[in-house]
């Protein structure tokens, strides 16, 4: 009898217990705005784990970390995952932050601590009462995207404590070794990069015969021998050429127009142009590169001693002093921008990639137009402010009047003032430093890589169930392009018919053309339109809000 009666008691607690749980439920709503409790998550991250079967857990990952697989995982995370987990694995979206229970932060511990084996099921077959589906399909053999996938998710992982502490001390001490340092261990990597303008900013013509474009006969603005030039820089654009005086370079006074294919007179006029002309005479051989240029223009260029580790964009201008790293190859004692906030993972590109001036400018007499004392980890803003501009001021030598770059290598002043920075989109989501086949080392060629973000109907936009039907051009055009209106090529390289896109991602409408003298993309292509037939255009698309016509 009183084996009944602790029975009876014990079940009349369980069912109150119940009651008044049902009861919190019902008076906190079912609401996937909730915030799951710590209990809550810790139990359902337990089951989760428990249902994994043990066969599975204890898989291996057949693939090596290669970059190609690699590439691989990011790319089909980003076709099927960053939509709630976000680009950098945050699951800090407007839909990760919508589930209940939430999208989990890839980069923390409760997922960087689970087996290559939990993390492949889990891709394979998904969480039930989630918003993660399975995404292996049970009627085709399975391929080896999930363990790419698995492999980029390792890669989000962030440094250990203990492995911090060694890249602290590693910074420290390490110096610079060069690029062909890292060729041993990352041969693709540097095969790529070789070939890249990062590689071959400046080159010295003695070592590459090549390297001079034009013909040095037909120049009739500066001529000059062959022997004079100390150096070549530049090959897309334009091609300028620097001379060596003692142990400072100087730039002659004439420019090979690439695109053009002409000679013009290069001088830095000494008013409505850079702020530095006001410091230095109104005479190239009085305008030294090394304050002036070649600070970006090398790694670890030396103030004192004007001498340089390594010319051209090397390794270690992104990812620090490499002696270190050399003799014992781990990831804490180099640095990777991928693996920092987006704000330094940006810096380490927007330190060559903006127009601004060094905040301790004069540094022991001299004006330097580069961050002197900035390398890769350090805060940007500690060493150099971008160059100021005041909203609806006249297009002067730097800006258009709503902020977008005027002049050229200002894609960070642009950047910064983007969407996609504010939402953490750093420049190597795009680009790849290392070197690709495609126009300005784009991960993939520029639609492609816009879609994966920006498909049809997808939350980011557009949100048209077609492309077709966002861009009122069709397929192939080059209105199609998303560059075409989003980074309108509006920014001067400098000699006549060399622009660089716009990176500020805004559409510049015709409006703002009248307004502000902005070149908008629609008259740009249409020149035989005017800018109120390409409004009147726009207000026909039924999809577009007016009130962005404005």
């Amino acid at each position: 009898m009183k084996a009944w009666k602790a029975v009876s008691l014990t079940l009349a607690v369980v069912a109150l217990l119940g009651l008044m749980c049902a009861a919190l439920l019902i008076h906190r709503g079912f609401r996937a705005t909730n915030q799951p409790s710590r209990l809550e998550t810790m139990v359902a991250h337990t089951a989760r784990n428990l249902s994994i079967p043990n066969a599975a857990r204890g898989e291996k990952n057949p693939l090596e970390a290669s970059p190609e697989n690699l590439q691989g995982g990011r790319d089909a995370f980003l076709a099927h995952c960053q939509t709630c987990h976000g680009h950098d694995g945050s699951g800090l979206t407007p839909m990760g932050q919508s589930l209940y229970p939430r999208v989990p932060d890839l980069r923390s511990a409760p997922t960087q601590t689970l087996t290559d084996g939990e993390i492949n099921y889990i891709i394979q077959n998904g969480v039930e009462l989630t918003g993660m589906p399975a995404w292996g399909n049970p009627n085709q053999a399975q391929g080896d995207d999930s363990w790419r996938l698995v492999l980029f998710v390792r890669s989000l992982g962030p440094l250990t404590q203990p492995e911090q502490a060694q890249q602290k001390q590693a910074a420290g001490s390490a110096h610079y070794v060069g690029s062909q340092a890292c060729q041993k261990c990352h041969a693709q990597i540097y095969e790529h990069w070789r070939k890249t303008p990062m590689a071959n900013v400046v080159r010295d013509p003695s070592e590459h015969p090549d390297a001079i474009i034009p013909d040095l006969a037909t120049n009739n603005v500066f001529r000059f021998s062959k022997d004079q030039v100390a150096f070549v820089y530049g090959s897309i654009w334009k091609q300028r050429y620097f001379t060596k005086v003692g142990d400072d370079y100087f730039p002659l006074p004439v420019q090979w127009e690439v695109i053009n294919k002409k000679w013009s007179k290069y001088q830095v006029p000494p008013t409505g142009g850079d702020w530095w002309t006001a410091f230095y005479p109104n005479d190239n051989m009085q305008r030294p590169t090394g304050p002036l240029c070649d600070g970006c223009h090398s790694v670890g260029y030396d103030i004192h001693t004007k001498q340089v580790a390594e010319w051209n964009v090397g390794c270690e201008r992104c990812h620090g002093p490499g002696s270190e790293h050399v003799a014992n190859p781990t990831r804490a004692n180099i640095l990777s921008p991928s693996r920092m906030n987006y704000v330094a993972a940006s810096d380490t590109c927007i330190q060559c990639h903006s127009q601004g001036q060094p905040l301790a400018n004069p540094i022991e007499g001299k004006y330097y137009d580069w961050p002197v004392g900035y390398n890769v980890g350090r805060k940007l803003g500690e060493y150099w402010k971008l160059e100021d501009h005041t909203l609806g001021a006249p297009t002067n030598f730097l800006y258009f009047p709503d902020g977008t770059a005027h002049k050229n290598r200002m894609q960070g002043n642009d950047f910064v003032q983007s969407v996609m920075y504010r939402r953490g989109v750093t420049c190597f989501d795009c680009h790849d430093a290392h070197g690709t086949g495609n126009q300005a080392q784009l991960r993939k060629p520029a639609n492609q890589l816009c879609l994966d973000c920006h498909g049809p109907s997808s939350s980011n936009g557009p949100r048209t169930a077609t492309l077709e039907e966002h861009t009122h051009h069709k397929e192939g055009n080059p209105g199609s392009q998303c560059v075409a209106c989003h980074m309108p090529a509006i920014e001067t390289e400098g000699p006549p018919n060399t622009m660089v896109h716009a990176h500020t991602f805004r559409f510049i409408t015709p409006a703002m053309t009248e307004k502000y003298g902005i070149p908008n993309p629609c008259t740009a292509c249409h020149k035989e339109q005017t800018t109120a037939w390409a409004t009147g255009v726009m207000r026909g698309w039924v999809e577009r809000s007016p009130w962005r016509l404005q």
